[in-house]
């Protein structure tokens, strides 16, 4: 198990809305500390808005709870009727990532049975918490999920560039290469959603400047070749090792693989400043890529449809390899960018 920000930032959160709500004199402080492990947020923009959502849809099924425990009483089919009436409304008004901590807002007022005093005690207690996880997921460690994507894309990266280099070659073994490979999926997929998270933060707080804009256009280049590299991965898994092929074959993938994982590093080290931003290897990879994929499709003609799976397969190849020239172009763009900035 890992211990990181957000796990200190829960404990941090339920310890600060337990001692609020103590200091407040609240009679069952408990509420407060579930109400804060509901409210923390991955993001400032999400916190701001699960906080402002959650205060909106609290506050009408705290309304509604009050008028059904005055009306129906505290019964469990009185409480379950109202949990639906709520969890209808909340879907309605597109707030479903509200509902949990709005359903214990319903039954903690509900079973104060129509005494508004008492209703009105505990929604203050539950709002206690969310307050505490808005307060320290601001104050503490406040989530960057640009700076972790970035250092995200290299690990992924290394990830990618093992698995394709073994992918047609098969040194590696069958379990550990799915074990490799699941993982690797869930990582693109957990930089996709942080991509989501900064993209969110950029259009909703603010007004993005220019260079931002282009940066975003630079993530999102980064993530999609990630993406179309697990697509081989995916691609040779299904098709590969059941096609009609020979050793001569095997070499020509391997190698362009090779050729791929090489330029992808390159292209990491452009944006990173550590090559020369005039020095690109974009006509001589398109050269090699449409080679490629020629020999493939001449090779399918002439040995019919056992080999069609290998077209497959160089279909995914030639598309890595068109995803990773349009990352290069972007990269020489930013670069000539930067440079025709710092020019006196």
């Amino acid at each position: 198990m890992n211990f990181g920000a957000r796990v200190l930032k829960t404990g941090l959160a339920v310890t600060l809305a337990l001692y609020l709500a103590t200091l407040l004199k609240f009679p069952t402080p408990t509420g407060a500390g579930i109400a804060a492990i509901f409210a923390l947020q991955p993001s400032i923009y999400r916190s701001w808005r699960h906080f402002l959502d959650q205060i909106q849809t609290s506050t009408i099924g705290a309304v509604i709870a009050l008028l059904g425990g005055m009306l129906l009483s505290n019964q469990p089919i009185a409480v379950g009727i109202v949990c639906i009436l709520v969890i209808m409304l909340s879907m309605k008004m597109n707030r479903a990532d509200t509902i949990g901590l709005t359903l214990v807002t319903v039954i903690s007022v509900m079973d104060a049975s129509g005494q508004w005093q008492f209703a009105l005690n505990r929604f203050l207690l539950l709002m206690t918490g969310v307050v505490s996880a808005f307060v320290i997921n601001i104050l503490v460690f406040p989530p960057k999920p640009r700076k972790q994507y970035i250092n995200q894309i290299e690990s992924v990266f290394s990830s990618l560039s093992l698995l394709l280099r073994t992918a047609v070659s098969h040194e590696m073994k069958e379990s550990v290469f799915r074990d490799e490979k699941n993982a690797l999926e869930g990582s693109i997929r957990s930089l996709a959603d942080k991509y989501t998270l900064f993209e969110e933060e950029q259009k909703q707080l603010r007004k993005p400047k220019y260079s931002e804009t282009r940066h975003m256009v630079v993530y999102k280049n980064m993530l999609s070749s990630l993406q179309k590299g697990y697509e081989v991965l995916d691609a040779v898994d299904r098709h590969y090792f059941q096609a009609g092929r020979s050793e001569d074959t095997d070499a020509v993938f391997d190698r362009h693989l090779e050729l791929l994982i090489k330029y992808h590093e390159h292209i990491l080290l452009k944006f990173q400043n550590k090559i020369k931003p005039d020095i690109s290897e974009t006509d001589p990879l398109g050269e090699d890529n449409d080679r490629f994929l020629e020999s493939v499709v001449q090779g399918y003609k002439q040995g019919g449809a056992s080999r069609l799976r290998l077209a497959v397969v160089a279909g995914a190849v030639y598309d890595y390899g068109y995803q990773l020239e349009r990352l290069d172009r972007v990269a020489d763009q930013i670069n000539r960018g930067s440079e025709e900035k710092d020019k006196p």
